[in-house]
């Protein structure tokens, strides 16, 4: 009996905050903020947890998301905050809850199959996380008490998913997006419709992951202009001329990171559910809400200038 958009402006919300559904709820019984935003009165009746999950889950398997980011992407282009200047690629590693499975468990979900254990007990199956994936994820290590580095970077064990976007270098809305396992590369995504042909310009830019004949020919084909990072010669020095280049690609293509940075200090980006139709929600939400966010503060911006 409740209003779709009051519900939907509820997912806006928990995903704000990184609520889970429990706390939604008395939360939005708890701040007057929460229920003006939602033109709730002090006597009306507020969702249950029970209600905000149901909704989210017809809409997730109903795949609403895609249409509702492009329902907001529409609103963006009418208030005149069009794709410009060329497009940003790149990836981000987003955790969800580990799962404790054997090594045979393991080989099975590579291959796509059920483990057999599992085919029998349907309550543990809907607790299993199939979709989701172990990588390593590479970080800088720390300089040393002497003040030396060492000679290897970290590789740190990750459990998962990974959200892909695409941002306008203007306005850095994100104006594609594609969720994957976490071991994915990031690379072929490139090729399956991550790339945004409104962009008024043609220029792409990403890191040396997207580097390959088979995107250059692909952008070459589609009338994209590569601005992709080149990858340093097998066992050889970067070349100087190289370096210079990639810095300077650098500067732009370094905008995409605040938009991860953003999702994930703002809004927690994390993943509670099981599978990666449920992942994709969570994700095209985080990004619908960042778009949110990023349109009200350049309306400010402008309207104070």
């Amino acid at each position: 009996p409740f209003d779709p958009v009051l519900m939907f402006k509820i997912l806006v919300i928990q995903t704000l905050n990184n609520l889970s559904d429990e706390r939604t709820e008395y939360l939005i019984n708890d701040r007057l903020s929460f229920m003006r935003f939602l033109g709730l009165g002090l006597s009306d009746r507020v969702p249950d947890a029970k209600t905000v999950r149901l909704f989210r889950e017809r809409l997730t398997q109903a795949g609403a998301i895609d249409g509702l980011f492009n329902r907001f992407d529409i609103t963006l282009r009418s208030a005149g905050y069009l794709p410009m200047s060329g497009q940003i690629l790149d990836a981000t590693l987003v955790a969800a809850p580990k799962q404790r499975n054997t090594n045979a468990e393991k080989v099975d979900l590579r291959e796509g199959r059920i483990p057999e254990d599992w085919q029998n007990k349907p309550a543990k199956l809907s607790h299993k996380d199939r979709h989701a994936r172990w990588t390593l994820k590479f970080t800088k290590a720390k300089r040393q008490d002497d003040g030396s580095m060492p000679a290897m970077d970290l590789a740190i064990p990750f459990f998962g998913y990974k959200s892909h976007i695409s941002i306008d270098r203007k306005f850095r809305f994100i104006r594609k997006g594609k969720t994957t396992h976490a071991a994915a590369s990031d690379g072929a995504r490139l090729r399956e419709g991550l790339l945004d042909k409104t962009n008024t310009a043609s220029s792409v830019w990403a890191d040396t992951a997207y580097r390959s004949k088979a995107n250059e020919a692909f952008m070459d084909k589609e009338g994209f202009v590569s601005k992709i990072h080149r990858k340093k010669p097998h066992l050889k020095p970067m070349p100087s001329h190289i370096q210079r280049s990639n810095a300077g690609k650098s500067v732009i293509r370094s905008r995409v990171e605040h938009v991860f940075a953003d999702q994930k200090s703002q809004t927690g980006l994390f993943i509670r559910t099981v599978g990666i139709t449920r992942a994709s929600m969570r994700i095209g939400l985080a990004n619908i809400v960042y778009n949110m966010r990023r349109f009200l503060f350049l309306e400010r911006m402008n309207a104070s200038a």
